[in-house]
């Protein structure tokens, strides 16, 4: 009984010793992420500058 356990653990080593064959691996093409860039948005430089533009435009209507 020994020997045939013995014998089944040598077959499934040797199987797994030779899945492979003897062709050459085949690689997969390299998959490269593309980087994507947002647009920022305004600074807030620029924020005051449209608010203080409103707040001249509504005083020079009122007056």
């Amino acid at each position: 009984m020994k020997k045939i356990a013995i014998a089944a653990a040598l077959t499934l080593a040797a199987t797994t010793a030779f899945a492979g064959g003897m062709s050459e691996p085949v690689m997969a093409p390299e998959v490269v992420a593309e980087v994507v860039e947002t647009a920022t948005t305004g600074s807030s430089s620029s924020t005051l500058t449209i608010a203080a533009l409103l707040v001249a435009l509504l005083a020079l209507g009122g007056s």
